[in-house]
């Protein structure tokens, strides 16, 4: 039976072992270049009314 060590008393190497246990796996996915697909423009590059660039 393994004795029972608190996870602050552990090596770094123990610790570092459990904790990449209880991560979970991306399955080698980047999610940081993951893009949502957006069919829109960003903005409008028109004026919204029209009459707003003859104004004096």
């Amino acid at each position: 039976m393994k004795k029972f060590v608190s996870y602050e008393k552990m090596s770094k190497k123990e610790q570092k072992k459990i904790n990449d246990a209880q991560r979970r796996s991306w399955n080698g996915l980047d999610p940081v270049t993951r893009v949502v697909p957006d069919e829109k423009k960003a903005y409008k590059r028109r004026p919204k009314h029209r009459s707003s660039l003859y104004e004096e």
